[in-house]
């Protein structure tokens, strides 16, 4: 990681670090409200800015708790992660999350990356070793993982703080700190034992990120106070645990030992480099990572539920700090937390929804539609299947589909190509600036991150043009007045296409579905597809593709005369007794 680049060969680099999925388990919608959608989101409208993009992410594979899992289900920690990487990596497809890279983090390449940084940190001295008590579990004799821990904060009271922090005073810890500490595994009040550790010095970069938190007046409020109540009391912090799978210790003596490894907080954020060095690497082009983690002009955004804006505002920039040459982050973009029909998800209980589960019902256009419009952008926001067939038929359907529908169904019955138009009319120019007026609205929420206003912004600009439908009538006016007609749907297919490219990054598949029936042969919303990878006489799955970055973001040019193939639904209108069946899915896996 040396040599820095002095600039970017090309212009505007975007690189998009998307919170790592612990492969625990299939993920549910609640995870991808926060790390997923919006990602894939400000991904692809950057990539139709014309921006470079580079997306990175996968799953998050070590740690006591797959350990702990896999013992239950009877079979290897590497099986067990195979197992819901391959499971996670189809959702995300599915779901058309746009990864240039979706890889693993249990590669022979991440375990490179996560042993170089270490070995930087350790030769800097931000590195040391420390004995401290840790948590064992009495009947098993394992490791129990911080987070596997609860108990009261001796801070704020909390009675159900983390081991590792309390999510309600925001907090470090350490699992001996908490008052009546249990296992969240058993119940089980856990041992301590003396054992010997590596210590990351986070103290040592306080004034220098609070210098830098202080400085991003762009970031969401939320996130920026939250991190810097988190300086006063920052300690040093374990990277090591008691276990044997991990990253091995780069160390004489340390690196053939079986009982300890690299802590899974210290290895999964080394990740974001690691997948972008694997992309690199993989495309033939193995130095290109460094356009988008040295050059000056190069943004990180990076993408996560709120319990990690601490591993993303505080531990990831000390150690991009310590190591020296990478980019700190230009955005955090943490969301609040989804809960389901009024409660927090809870495996256990049969409260959720996995995606997969999902999208065997529904289109993901209206999965990510949902959580676009009613997510957790800024607030907890609650998900019920009320609202989700509310929101599909009234506003997906009710809206903008059946804005899609009518105009071009008019246009194909009548014309068979895009009309052939006359004279604007005053009424006709406005609509039309106000509608190509959206590209900088839509687009500067995008760039803020706001998501749930770029679309709102986009549907409010759809009821104008289905006002406009309404009140011209070309359908009956098209029996007296050919000509005005023409004009009314060609002024609507030109509204229909710019809006088409405004909601592209919110609803990919509708939206490519919608370019073809304009009569376009190319690719606007380009999909992320599988393949495997060659990792040193090893293989993994990779979720990725070679994505275009042509401007596409300006006013649609359509053609007069453009021949128009006949139009077909782009969304399906739910029947409201889906709302009782999924809640009887739901009392059955209680």
């Amino acid at each position: 990681m040396s040599s820095p680049v002095s600039s970017a060969t090309e212009p505007d680099p975007i690189l998009v670090c998307v919170a790592w999925p612990y492969a625990s388990g299939p993920r549910h919608i609640g995870h991808v409200a926060g790390f997923g959608v919006p990602a894939d989101v400000f991904a692809r409208y950057q990539r139709l800015r014309g921006a470079r993009v580079l997306m990175v992410s996968g799953t998050d594979e070590h740690g006591t708790p797959i350990t702990y899992e896999a013992d239950r289900v009877g079979i290897s920690p590497r099986e067990f992660a195979d197992r819901n990487n391959a499971i996670i990596v189809e959702d995300l497809r599915q779901l058309g999350l746009s990864y240039d890279c979706f890889t693993r983090t249990t590669t022979r390449n991440h375990y490179r990356v996560v042993q170089e940084v270490f070995l930087r940190l350790y030769e800097k001295g931000y590195i040391f070793t420390r004995t401290q008590l840790g948590a064992v579990s009495p009947s098993t004799g394992r490791t129990l993982p911080d987070r596997y821990i609860e108990g009261t904060c001796p801070i704020c009271g909390y009675p159900e703080a983390r081991g590792d922090q309390c999510d309600n005073c925001g907090n470090q810890l350490d699992p001996v700190d908490l008052i009546e500490p249990r296992s969240r595994i058993d119940g089980e009040r856990p041992e301590f034992r003396e054992t010997e550790h590596f210590f990351f010095d986070l103290p040592a970069f306080a004034d220098r990120l609070r210098e830098w938190i202080e400085g991003q007046a762009h970031w969401r409020p939320n996130v920026r106070s939250y991190s810097l109540n988190l300086l006063p009391d920052l300690k040093p912090r374990a990277i090591t645990r008691d276990l044997d799978w991990g990253v091995p210790v780069p160390l004489p003596g340390w690196r053939e030992r079986p009982d300890k490894r690299i802590y899974v907080w210290f290895d999964a954020v080394i990740g974001y480099l690691s997948a972008s060095i694997e992309w690199a690497r993989t495309r033939g082009t193995p130095e290109a990572w460094r356009e988008w983690w040295q050059a000056p002009g190069a943004r990180g955004y990076y993408f996560m539920g709120k319990d990690n804006i601490t591993f993303h505002t505080v531990l990831w920039p000390a150690i991009l700090l310590g190591v020296g040459d990478l980019n700190l982050p230009f955005d955090v973009v943490a969301s609040e937390f989804l809960t389901m029909e009024g409660a927090r998800f809870s495996v256990s209980r049969g409260r959720v929804i996995e995606v997969r589960d999902f999208l065997s019902r529904y289109d993901p256009d209206a999965l990510r539609y949902y959580l676009t419009t009613a997510g957790p952008e800024t607030t907890d926001t609650d998900f019920t299947w009320a609202e989700f067939v509310r929101r599909n038929n009234d506003e997906l359907v009710g809206t903008w589909g059946n804005l899609v529908h009518r105009t071009l169904v008019q246009a194909h019955q009548n014309f068979g190509a895009v009309p052939e138009p006359g004279a604007l009319t005053e009424r006709d120019r406005r609509l039309r600036a106000e509608v190509e007026g959206g590209f900088s609205a839509v687009g500067g929420f995008l760039d803020r991150a706001r998501f749930k206003a770029a679309i709102g912004e986009a549907m409010r600009l759809a009821s104008l043009v289905n006002q406009y439908l309404a009140e011209e009538r070309p359908w009956h006016r098209i029996k007296e007045d050919r000509a005005r007609a023409a004009t009314t749907l060609f002024v609507a297919i030109r509204c229909v296409d710019d809006l088409k490219t405004m909601l592209t990054p919110f609803l990919p598949f509708s939206c490519q579905r919608l370019h073809e029936m304009l009569g376009y042969t190319d690719v606007i919303a380009p999909q992320p597809r599988v393949r495997e990878v060659e990792d040193d006489g090893g293989a993994h799955l990779v979720l990725g593709n070679d994505y275009e970055a042509r401007p596409r973001w300006a006013p649609s040019c359509i053609p007069a005369g453009r021949p128009l193939p006949r139009p077909a639904a782009l969304y399906r209108k739910l029947d409201p007794r889906v709302v009782d069946e999924e809640l009887d899915r739901m009392r059955a896996r209680a």
